[in-house]
């Protein structure tokens, strides 16, 4: 029996900004996964030439200047947008905020590729003469730079730093935040994860090279986890941002709140660059349920993180099987199928769109599964329309990443 935590150290989320391919704030996301609507459409890269991704349409001046965008990434200014409907969100006072008691903790997969891409690009028009190489570079691509420009633009004078954890890094950033606050290193934390990869061609050639990157003559349908047809990866881009309190602050000040981090862990598979391991997927799960105290059977909703591959989401699987059973108490969903796979943010964003069926008891479904593979049955799993639970208490959301790294988080109804 673990001991309940002292309210100064329970973890809250008062508010949420997010930006995804098919909704630029949590009613029209949940909005779109509760309608089976995706927001995968046609796209075209230099190299690479026509394929699919998903594509954000948020107002990039809504809290930014021109200049400023120029001068800028599209991964800051995701996460400006997103870190500032956050805010907005979360009612907090924030012009009496004390900025120097506030973090920031994104998460990311990879950044800097699109910025340099470019300049060599550009470059090569000028006979590769460096006098015109930007000197912007630098500021756009050292790896603190999504959480630095968070942090110029809304004058936050405390700790800032991106967190780099391959496609884990979405739950790594939430993780982070929450353990700075329980250290005591910030009383408000901005933190989750952001992702500009389809703006990188690198990506897609790197995943069409492995025969990774998925095709269909309907974007809408290409992305298609745990489907018998489903043929790979759609790059998305997109963020997610939460507000993390301690909460015995958010009830202090009467705030709304989404949920309560309860469990969460971060392990190693340290056997491939790629392939999962779902023994060690499976350890990860288990640890975050030890840590919050709870058993399989209290998970309601479990957000798995299947990316449309073949080997992944049958790894995956395994791992699910292994720790839920087959018995069909928990709910199992997918939010890629609708956005694709926004890498460093895909773990926040899946969780954001989770987070209202604490409210409305509905668990939004997978779409895309025609056919299911019969080595990714699981006993729970909500295919192609969303479904009334009678109530959710307690969401696990899975986020796994290249060279082994698995992170779980675990939000709990206050």
């Amino acid at each position: 029996m673990i001991a309940p935590l002292a309210d100064s150290q329970r973890v809250v989320i008062t508010g949420i900004g997010l930006t995804a391919p098919n909704g630029n704030n949590l009613a029209e996301f949940r909005d779109s996964l509760l309608a089976g609507r995706s927001g995968v459409s046609p796209y075209e890269i230099r190299y690479v030439g026509k394929t699919l991704a998903g594509v954000c349409q948020f107002d990039e001046l809504r809290y930014q200047k021109r200049k400023d965008v120029r001068r800028g990434t599209r991964a800051g200014g995701i996460g400006i947008y997103c870190a500032q409907e956050a805010v907005r969100d979360s009612g907090l006072d924030w012009p009496n905020v004390d900025l120097s008691r506030v973090g920031i903790y994104v998460g990311v997969t990879e950044h800097g590729n699109v910025e340099t891409e470019n300049e060599v690009y550009e470059l090569k028009g000028y006979d590769y003469d460096t006098k015109f190489w930007s000197h912007h570079h630098n500021p756009r691509t050292v790896a603190n730079n999504p959480a630095g420009e968070i942090s110029l633009n809304m004058g936050i004078t405390g700790p800032h730093y991106t967190i780099g954890a391959a496609c884990a890094a979405g739950n790594a950033g939430l993780i982070q935040g929450a353990q700075m606050l329980r250290l005591g290193d910030c009383d408000v934390a901005l933190c989750g994860g952001v992702s500009e990869s389809i703006h990188t061609f690198g990506i897609f050639a790197s995943f069409k090279s492995q025969g990774a990157l998925a095709t269909h003559d309907d974007p809408a349908r290409a992305s298609r986890p745990f489907d018998q047809a489903r043929n790979g990866i759609v790059v998305a881009e997109g963020g997610a941002i939460f507000v993390l309190e301690r909460f015995e602050d958010a009830k202090a000040r009467g705030a709304e709140i989404y949920g309560e981090l309860v469990g969460y862990a971060i392990n190693s598979d340290a056997t491939d660059f790629v392939l999962p391991n779902p023994q060690r997927q499976a350890e990860c799960m288990q640890l975050a349920m030890k840590r919050a105290g709870l058993v399989p059977a209290q998970i309601d909703v479990v957000s798995t993180h299947a990316t449309g591959t073949g080997a992944g989401d049958v790894q995956e699987c395994i791992a699910l099987r292994q720790v839920f059973g087959e018995s069909k108490p928990t709910l199992l969903n997918n939010a890629k199928s609708f956005i694709g796979h926004a890498m460093g943010a895909a773990g926040a964003l899946e969780l954001a769109g989770n987070l209202p069926a604490f409210k409305d008891g509905v668990c939004h479904a997978t779409i895309n599964v025609d056919d299911l593979d019969p080595e990714c049955h699981l006993a729970g799993l909500v295919t192609n329309e969303a479904r009334e639970t009678g109530g959710v208490q307690c969401i696990l959301n899975n986020s796994f990443g290249m060279l082994g790294i698995n992170s779980v988080a675990i939000i709990k109804k206050v």
